[in-house]
């Protein structure tokens, strides 16, 4: 079962940018630990920290090969070259995806949980995968990435799903919320 809730569009913590991560503790580790089982049970490639509201410089991904899941913290792209037009859709923004152009080409360095330096060339998937959770990190939505003719269309899906989810239910009793049964 997934650690943590993705959030989604509308919550305002995916527009905020993340904070630089200054120590790696068993907390940070753990958060890693449960960003990874959250993604796999999404099912996603990759995740931020802002997506399951953390405020950090961290994002985990796996792109089904035989390395397994990976954690990259404080990661910066220096350079990207030429373009790759690709279906692109968002944990954050379930359901939906768009054709994006993003650099074919990146080089992308950070740290790894031990504190070891990591430089990557990566380029289509992996790059476009990298670019998209730095986006996270700097509060940037794929739905900025849109021309103003497709936000819009994407904006008026996204209010119809909004008006069509059930209002909650009426909070029950104290009690009930923990499980208890009235007479």
């Amino acid at each position: 079962m997934a650690a943590y809730d993705i959030r989604v569009f509308g919550d305002p913590v995916l527009r905020q940018k993340a904070a630089e991560i200054t120590v790696v503790d068993g907390r940070l580790v753990k958060l890693a630990e449960d960003m990874v089982q959250t993604m796999y049970d999404a099912p996603g490639l990759g995740l931020a920290a802002p997506q399951v509201g953390v405020q950090q410089r961290l994002f985990v991904y796996d792109l089904q090969d035989d390395e397994g899941a990976k954690v990259l913290v404080n990661p910066v792209i220096s350079e990207g070259r030429g373009e790759w037009l690709y279906e692109e859709g968002c944990l954050s923004v379930p359901g939906l995806s768009w054709e994006i152009v993003r650099p074919k080409e990146i080089h992308l360095s950070g740290f790894d949980l031990d504190g070891n330096e990591v430089s990557v060339e990566a380029d289509e998937l992996m790059a476009r995968l990298f670019q998209h959770e730095m986006d996270h990190l700097d509060g940037v939505l794929l739905l900025d990435h849109l021309d103003e003719e497709r936000r819009k269309a994407a904006m008026r899906t996204l209010r119809e799903r909004l008006m069509a989810t059930p209002k909650p239910a009426v909070a029950a009793p104290a009690a009930n919320r923990f499980g208890l049964t009235l007479p």
